[in-house]
């Protein structure tokens, strides 16, 4: 029996991840190790229903570039980002793939979604940091610590 999410379909889905890592970085694979085990959670397993090509930028703006259009060209389902600089890349390279964000620093104020609410367009995603929260954090601060501030 398949687990819920994976399809009965002799399709192989193509999944395209752009990460801004460096290829020997360790946090880099623990985090696509934590997506394939998500995924096969769902019943989708690397090399047998998905395919997930992978690449690592390491930081570096023309190299992100590059494998941004690349990874557009291998026609995925669907493409991961990982930080602001990324997603912005891959929505200069589609505005029809669908992109899942993550490590994104506020993706309203960058441009990559209307609001978080509602993203509209072809990203959503999962954000680190909101600046909307901050007035939230101080509230909580003279809360626990009134003396403090």
């Amino acid at each position: 029996m398949a687990a819920r999410g994976a399809r009965s379909s002799d399709k192989v889905r193509r999944v395209g991840v752009l990460m801004s890592y460096a290829a020997e970085d360790r946090e880099g694979h623990a985090r696509l190790a934590a997506l394939q085990r998500g995924l096969e959670d769902l019943g989708w397993t690397d090399g047998h229903n998905v395919r997930i090509d992978t690449r690592w930028g390491a930081g570096d703006a023309d190299r992100i570039r590059q494998y941004a259009a690349e990874l557009v060209s291998l026609a995925p389902d669907v493409l991961v980002g990982v930080t602001s600089t990324v997603v912005a890349a891959l929505q200069r390279e589609t505005r029809s793939v669908p992109i899942v964000f993550v490590g994104v620093i506020d993706p309203v104020g960058a441009g990559l979604v209307k609001s978080l609410a509602r993203p509209g367009g072809n990203a959503t995603g999962f954000t680190v940091f909101e600046y909307g929260l901050s007035p939230k954090w101080l509230a909580l601060l003279k809360e626990i610590a009134p003396q403090t501030v």
